[in-house]
């Protein structure tokens, strides 16, 4: 019986340090990473961010946070915006007042709703189409504008600003119009604009 005891015991330890050293392991990755993000050789950022990601979760909540931020900023300035998207996401959920991240995340839904802007307003004679493609695009608009008007509250901005304005209007939304500016009002509390690594 003190056998199987001693021997669970180690067993459950030596899981313990083997958890740890990974943690740590995935810890001193991240250092590295930051160190590339800092000297702004994107390869190398690539090369480790895509080693940590499998064991992101490993990292302390906020540098986890600080490190998805980085990854999609690294992944959307290497032309991949459904990876980029996926770790802003990420963010915006976990630091929903993070204006920056919004920013982010409504110019890229924005970009895949003008690419489906441009098939409507194309040559297409199809109906059937033409309906699927209108109904794409005002979802990927309702996607985009909630991002939009986050980052418009908190960071104003003549262009975003008209942007969101010309959204509702191409959607033909005008009570999403009418109240904008209640909502802007509502959204500008609490706004941060830097992460926490702390």
């Amino acid at each position: 019986m003190l056998k199987k005891t001693f021997l669970i015991l180690f067993s459950v330890f030596a899981g313990i340090n083997v958890h740890a050293q990974s943690a740590d392991s995935v810890y001193n990755q991240y250092l590295d990473f930051n160190l590339a993000r800092l000297q702004s050789d994107n390869d190398k950022m690539l090369e480790l961010g895509e080693n940590i990601l499998p064991n992101a979760e490993k990292l302390p909540e906020k540098a986890r946070i600080n490190f998805y931020f980085a990854v999609g900023q690294l992944y959307e300035n290497n032309n991949e915006p459904k990876k980029a998207l996926t770790y802003y996401e990420k963010v915006a959920v976990a630091v929903p007042d993070y204006y920056v991240v919004h920013r982010a995340l409504g110019y890229l839904y924005l970009a895949n709703a003008t690419e489906t802007g441009k098939k409507l307003n194309g040559e297409n004679t199809d109906i059937a189409e033409n309906k699927r493609l209108a109904q794409l695009y005002e979802q990927q608009v309702r996607k985009a504008l909630p991002h939009l008007e986050k980052a418009q509250a908190c960071d104003p901005s003549d262009e975003t600003l008209a942007i969101i304005k010309r959204l509702y209007k191409n959607i033909k939304d005008t009570a999403g119009l009418n109240s904008l500016d209640s909502r802007l009002k509502q959204l500008n509390k609490n706004c941060i604009d830097i992460l926490s690594s702390q």
